[in-house]
């Protein structure tokens, strides 16, 4: 009977592992979760269709009955996993709530120019002296500086330095769920927040009637963290150029946010910005370099040798450095998949199984998804994984014994095989990343060229060894200059060439899982005329456009930034970007985050970009939207001294300015000419945009308020000025009650009302007296909150498309 059952369960490797993956990934589509029973049954079935396929002959119905076993494990396993981290999560009821929580400092805390955001275990929290439960791990910032208060603008605290890893502090906080923004073909910012384990954000409350952070004690509690930050603060005492100092403690701890945006940006043209952060290729080749040291030192030892073969020693020491490396670069979700791949191969190894290549990247990808299910949701699990299995598919068949070489010569053969993998994973995965991305690096063949060896072999050595000892900095530092003055010369010269990186609009899945299949097909080891069928499949994904509106009708896509303003306004052949969002921090905007990716991947070319005034949440993207769009021209209210003045000259708007495209007219409203001359807030002067096809309109109305809102209504209701009726009302000022006045409401009429607010935002919008307002009218009220992305037609004018709702996934958070 064993023996019967020995080879059966050898045929049933490759569709159980197949099943471990299928069921996490039918799961993690599940738009809401079932009850935990449910999940808990679907696993006992599992277990059930297992035992049911033990008892069955080799064939057939065994391998289905082990896939399907599998599956149902996987899927009720993820499904209850996920029950039990939702059933800890936020009670609605804490949201925006004065709290007071003692906690632990969980990891290294990331500086920027306002304060610093940090992860804190919750022990307790208590709200007006009464104990409540809360999330067991929050994400919170505490920012210098000034806020609003009762009575005007307060001082906060500023952060005390330092705040460590392993101190218990009592601070006065407020917290809220989880709430990203949401768009298309955009970062899903709560599945990566859920894959951290945090369950809500928020702030610490440092202003003068709030209860002062106090610091407790240190405790024993995350030691790795506290040498990680010792670590980063003495590269930045060592190193006195910060920009150097910022690479070497990226590569050293996996601190990205050192690295200034201007190299980020060159790193991210080139294709060479995943050497930047602790990805899976860093973790990959330190495991290689430990090997290679384990395995000599070892072999000096001939008792050790006996006791255990040097390559089985070095095969296990090269997993468990390599496991040490990411733990102390801060144990990023990345750096855990490739830990998890480099063991399951290596236990592999050490058992002395030989599976074929593909059984063994399937287990890798079974253990990975099985850790972590939502992996499968990440552009960088899929190009792990498909790098991986190109190598292991496209690997020259082994030859006959080459007769002994010398160094050199093994050294020629090394980098002609580097190179050749190099060539055969960029031409394999150019496809994937054009889905994934939008763009392609098309020098970043040659770039990673240049910069892997240099970074991999070189500088990150150096960063990680000054650790240990602290004056191996210097020549670290030195290496890292070397990179900057002239590999990153050379990365900008590449980057000034017009096809330095390909963008191409966001295909369909299927002609992306098409693109693919064509670039897995053109490296695999097949006859050539085989391989150049893969040449048509790969036309879909490179000449796809996105559809346009029709010639007399337009389209509007509100996008998801935050407290602010972006519209998108397409017609059949122009595009016009009102507004850009706000600035986030002064590496980190709207137009870089948000507006840039959703341009590329509907393939737009901006006509004219309108900043309706200077207020940041307006004007904070322009800068990155300006980079991308080198035609684009600009018009506003900005003043003649503002510094996007010097990007770009900027025209100022002015009622009666009018243009037509495709049938479609634009009209400017707001402000006159006289009202640059007359003092007043920056809100006065908002450019208000009408959008018509004369059957359709939209008014798009900036800050406008209530002084402003009262003559564009007198001038539009039988005073001679330009009609103010429309469909769709960008809702003035995000809702402000200073605005949205019932008089400037009758003249609109609309329909439906786009808000654009943060989700709690510190200032209130929108207001509930101008909810109540549009709301006495039927207006159909679609705010960025619950809805995302709003996209609107006006072939279809009765229709508003939420991006939040079109995909719903359990984790994606409910407002409620």
């Amino acid at each position: 009977m064993p023996d019967r059952h020995g080879p059966a369960a050898s045929r049933w490797i490759t569709p159980a592992l197949a099943g471990a993956v299928l069921g996490p990934a039918l799961q993690v589509q599940q738009p809401a979760l079932w009850p935990a029973a449910a999940y808990a049954g679907l696993g006992v079935l599992g277990l059930a269709v297992l035992a049911g396929a033990a008892w069955r002959r080799p064939g057939r119905g065994a391998a289905v009955l082990a896939l399907l076993a599998f599956a149902l494990a996987g899927f009720g396993a993820c499904g209850w996993r996920a029950d039990r981290f939702l059933a800890r999560g936020l009670d609605p009821a804490l949201e925006g709530r004065d709290l007071v929580v003692t906690g632990i400092v969980a990891a290294l805390p990331q500086q920027h120019e306002a304060g610093l955001r940090f992860r804190l275990e919750v022990e307790s929290a208590t709200t007006g002296g009464v104990a409540v439960r809360l999330v067991p791990l929050l994400s919170l910032g505490w920012y210098g500086g000034v806020a609003p208060g009762d009575s005007g603008l307060v001082e906060l605290q500023r952060v005390p330095a330092p705040l460590r890893p392993g101190e218990r502090w009592q601070l006065a906080v407020r917290v809220k769920a989880p709430h990203g923004n949401s768009n298309p073909h955009g970062f899903d910012y709560e599945l990566w927040l859920w894959e951290q384990g945090v369950q809500a954000t928020g702030s610490v409350r440092a202003g003068p009637r709030d209860v002062p952070p106090q610091r407790l004690e240190a405790t024993w509690r995350h030691p790795v963290e506290r040498w990680r930050q010792e670590v980063r603060d003495a590269v930045f005492r060592q190193v006195p150029d910060r920009a150097i100092a910022g690479v070497l403690a990226a590569l050293a701890v996996g601190d990205q946010n050192a690295i200034e945006r201007a190299d980020w940006d060159i790193f991210r043209a080139t294709g060479v910005a995943h050497l930047m952060s602790i990805s899976g290729l860093h973790i990959t080749m330190f495991a290689w370099l430990a090997a290679l040291v384990t395995g000599a030192l070892w072999r000096r030892s001939i008792r050790a040798c006996l006791a255990w073969p040097a390559q089985h020693a070095a095969l296990a020491g090269g997993a468990a450095l390599a496991a040490a490396y990411a733990l102390f670069s801060g144990w990023g979700v990345p750096a855990q998949r490739t830990v998890l791949m480099l063991a399951t191969v290596a236990l592999l190894r050490l058992s002395g199984r030989h599976w074929p290549w593909p059984v063994v990247w399937l287990l890798a990808a079974a253990v990975v998804v099985t850790a972590d299910p939502w992996a499968l949701l990440q552009p960088g699990f899929w190009l792990s994984f498909v790098a991986v299995g190109v190598l292991f598919a496209s690997e020259p068949p082994a030859l006959a014994p080459r007769p002994p070489a010398g160094p050199a010569a093994r050294l020629a053969r090394a980098i002609m095989a580097a190179m050749r993998e190099q060539w055969v994973v960029t031409l394999a995965l150019t496809p994937l990343t054009l889905l994934l991305f939008g763009q392609a690096s098309l020098v970043g063949l040659l770039a990673n060229a240049v910069a892997i060896p240099w970074v991999t072999l070189v500088v990150t050595p150096l960063a990680i060894a000054g650790a240990a000892a602290n004056s191996l900095w210097t020549p670290a530092g030195a290496a890292v200059q070397v990179l900057q003055q002239f590999l990153q010369q050379f990365l900008q010269w590449l980057a000034a060439f017009p096809f330095a990186t390909v963008a191409v609009p966001a295909a369909p899945l299927w002609a992306g899982a098409l693109g693919v299949a064509g670039g897995l097909l053109l490296v695999l080891r097949l006859p050539w005329p085989v391989r150049l069928l893969a040449l048509p499949m790969l036309l879909p994904v490179l000449l796809w456009q996105t559809p346009r509106p029709a010639p007399g009708q337009f389209e509007l896509l509100a996008a998801d930034i935050g407290q602010g303003n972006a519209v998108i306004v397409r017609t059949a052949g122009h595009t016009l970007v009102y507004d850009s969002g706000p600035r986030y921090s002064a590496e980190s905007d709207a137009g870089h985050r948000v507006l840039v990716p959703l341009l590329r991947a509907f393939g737009e070319r901006v006509q004219l970009l309108v900043l309706s005034h200077r207020d940041t949440d307006h004007t904070g993207g322009a800068g990155a939207v300006l980079a991308q769009q080198q035609g684009a021209a600009v018009l506003g209210s900005l003043a003649d001294d503002h510094e996007l003045q010097a990007i770009r000259p900027l025209a100022r708007c002015a009622a009666g300015q009018s243009w037509d495209w495709d049938g479609v007219r634009f009209e400017v409203l707001h402000p006159r000419p006289a009202d640059y001359l007359a003092p007043g807030k920056p809100n006065a002067l908002s450019c208000v945009l009408r959008v018509a096809n004369g059957e359709r309109a939209a008014l798009l109305a900036g800050d406008i308020e209530q002084a402003q809102e009262a003559r564009l209504a007198a001038e539009g209701v039988g005073g001679g000025g330009a009609p103010l009726r429309a469909d769709v009302l960008l809702v003035p000022h995000h809702g402000s009650r200073t605005s949205s006045t019932p008089a400037f409401l009758d003249a609109v009429q609309p329909r439906i009302a786009l808000l654009q607010a943060g989700y709690r935002n510190r200032f209130g919008h929108p207001a509930p007296v101008v909810l109540e307002r549009l709301r006495e009218r039927g207006v159909q009220v679609v705010d960025s909150p619950r809805c995302g992305a709003a996209h609107w037609r006006s072939d279809l004018p009765g229709e508003v498309r939420c991006h939040r709702l079109q995909a719903p996934r359990y984790w994606l958070h409910r407002v409620p």
